[in-house]
């Protein structure tokens, strides 16, 4: 197939076109499918990077016909996207392949596949499926067996995929129950666990940062690194999620995927080819080497907490106790701050730390690496006070770039030394802007890529790190420390890492 490069990303990223295919969204008409998948679905088209022989088939309980089920996503799409106004041309084309088929009942399935039969003879779609979990866990095993039962997961003409949406289970023990579900009716290989961290560019370019130049790998060990600290701060709370979160809690939502994806892609080995299971490899690898916790270990590697009432921009936001769903006795985590140590040759003895909340401050991801101080110190305290550790900060969101500190000499008489810092910028740079993190895992998924795909077993090794801490508090009596709305979490964080003589970073 010839290779189709976009003239808006030319020198960024080669884009393969897809072959065709019918992309069947359960859940089509939810949160998930109107917000981000058909958004990023269109942007996608747009960008001409969608076979000519591609459909889409939302599926949901309610009664819609085609062109209502195009107009509500007309709506979305003007509304999400990253590229508006919306283009009325573009949409229209788009809309063309847009379908939806209602399943009510389990005789729904048999709709859906004389639905998809009629679009394979109709527009060229050759039997290629690609089903999407856009609903909550509790439908997965349903709609799995059914698409099983009903044989249309696999037919005699295209190959099938399905790519589920996290939470991946809730420990380890469902994580395993729903792999075992989905491997009934789907191989490992054709099972895409999607996160959508995974996606974003600056994640991705951690591999290039470290891989692709020969600057950063040879500093990249416990010789030059002191430690390195890992931030998803939020300042929102939990926004109408309430039910699923107290449930969940900070530690499920964020650090068992997104977080430890991170410190996976920033310990792992360099692989020995950029391919999937290769790469994948290589962080299950970084994972296994993670120094287990006992349950008698919390106290000295995690701390929790959770977000009273305060002021985040200026306005009074209420308590996570304030809100109507939450039980006056709930102990649900909305801050998480670790301390893990990768035992291998590369990482022995170097802390990573590890922090998340809600209601901090402001929005922001990073990767920190400290490095240790000069081995000698040549200049006197009064000629480097303003010099701080070199750190290399690889900013995720909402500003996309890298920034190295170093120390440089103030332009004055004598020698007095500042650190200063050394700004990328991906906007600024490429003057073009980076796709959503959904259009890149949904061409890749369409294009049978996992490479920025979780598997089982890196979705089970990260349960059995988190799985020990999530028991030892949900055995205590105690209540999470607390910490206002506003402030970068509790105390009992910032003498978590003072202990060590060391503080946080502040995005």
């Amino acid at each position: 197939m010839d290779v189709t490069v976009n003239p808006l990303r030319a020198g960024l990223r080669l884009a393969r076109v897809p072959d065709p295919a019918a992309m069947v969204i359960f859940g089509g008409t939810g949160d998930l499918a109107s917000r981000k998948l058909l958004p990023a679905l269109y942007d996608l088209a747009r960008q001409r990077l969608l076979p000519q022989a591609f459909t889409v088939v939302g599926v949901g309980r309610a009664e819609l016909s085609d062109a209502a089920y195009r107009k509500h996503l007309h709506d979305a799409v003007a509304e999400f996207s990253r590229s508006r106004p919306i283009d009325e041309d573009v949409w229209s084309s788009f809309a063309e392949r847009l379908y939806y088929v209602s399943v009510k009942s389990d005789d729904g399935y048999d709709d859906l596949k004389r639905r998809l039969a009629d679009l394979d003879r109709e527009v060229g779609t050759e039997g290629d499926r690609l089903f999407y979990l856009a609903t909550p866990p509790s439908a997965y095993a349903t709609i799995v067996r059914s698409l099983g039962r009903h044989e249309l997961a696999h037919n005699d003409t295209g190959r099938s995929r399905i790519v589920v949406e996290k939470p991946f289970g809730r420990d380890l023990e469902s994580a395993h129950a729903l792999s075992r579900t989905l491997q009934e009716v789907f191989t490992e290989d054709e099972i895409f666990r999607i996160d959508h961290y995974l996606g974003k560019e600056t994640v991705q370019n951690i591999l290039v940062l470290r891989f692709a130049n020969s600057i950063f790998e040879p500093v990249w060990n416990r010789r030059y690194v002191d430690h390195v600290q890992i931030t998803v701060s939020e300042s929102l709370g939990v926004e109408g999620r309430t039910e699923y979160y107290d449930g969940a809690g900070a530690m499920r939502d964020v650090v068992q995927n997104h977080l430890l994806q991170l410190l996976a892609l920033v310990a792992m080995e360099p692989p020995a080819a950029f391919d999937a299971n290769v790469v994948r490899d290589e962080k299950v690898k970084a994972l296994r080497a993670i120094r287990k916790t006992s349950e008698a270990d919390v106290a000295e590697r995690a701390v929790r907490g959770q977000y009273t009432a305060g002021f985040i921009e200026g306005e009074r936001v209420p308590g996570y106790h304030e809100l109507a769903e939450v039980a006056p006795e709930s102990h649900t985590e909305t801050f998480v701050a670790l301390k893990v140590f990768v035992d291998n040759w590369r990482w022995e003895g170097t802390p990573f730390y590890l922090r998340h909340g809600k209601r901090l401050p402001k929005r922001a991801t990073e990767i920190a690496i400290h490095f240790r101080t000069v081995p000698h110190q040549l200049f006197t305290p009064e000629q480097r006070e303003g010099l701080e550790p070199n750190t290399l900060v690889l900013r995720i969101q909402p500003e996309e770039g890298i920034s190295l500190k170093f120390g440089a000499k103030v332009p004055v008489q004598g020698v007095r030394i500042r650190s200063v810092a050394m700004d990328f910028v991906y906007g600024a740079s490429f003057l073009v802007d980076a796709p959503d993190a959904y259009e890149t895992l949904l061409l890749d998924a369409l294009s049978g890529d996992a490479t920025l795909f979780t598997r089982q077993d890196e979705v089970e090794e990260q349960w059995r790190l988190v799985d020990p801490i999530l028991s030892a508090w949900s055995e205590s009596a105690d209540a999470p420390p607390q910490y206002a709305a506003g402030t970068w979490g509790p105390a009992e964080a910032d003498a978590f890492i003072e202990r060590d003589g060391r503080r946080w970073r502040q995005p």
